[in-house]
């Protein structure tokens, strides 16, 4: 189901891969704020506040998704996240009638060490930040 979704750059890993998360989130997260943070009113935060309730899903839900990567990285296993895909495919297919929305997809299991590239250039850190 998910295969006709992915674009065709990342069609072959992702059929080779044992498994493939998708990462998503909920658009109605604040509706359970109630339970989950009890300190205060915090539904009425998001309630009506479309902009907000999607900034706050979409980074978390990023958040989330990256601790995925962290932790099955910490068991062995290799994991490659992808943004090369039909998300609106992906949501009719698998979240049809919810609030949920997909992020990035993730495989997962133990990768081919032959098909791996040589690290690739990174920035300096000066480059890209600063100590305020």
């Amino acid at each position: 189901r998910l295969l006709k979704h992915v674009s065709s750059g990342n069609r072959e890993k992702t059929k080779a891969a044992p498994v493939t998360a998708i990462v998503a989130y909920d658009l109605e997260f604040y509706e359970h704020l109630p339970k989950l943070f009890p300190h205060g009113d915090a539904k009425s935060w998001f309630t009506g506040n479309d902009a907000m309730i999607q900034e706050t899903a979409f980074r978390n839900g990023s958040l989330q998704g990256a601790y995925l990567i962290i932790a099955a990285r910490a068991l062995g296993l290799d994991a490659g996240p992808m943004s090369g895909f039909d998300k609106d495919g992906v949501d009719k297919e698998f979240f049809a009638g919810t609030a949920t929305k997909s992020n990035f997809l993730c495989n997962l299991g133990y990768g081919d060490p032959a098909g791996l590239f040589d690290r690739l250039p990174r920035f300096e850190f000066g480059e890209m930040a600063a100590i305020l």
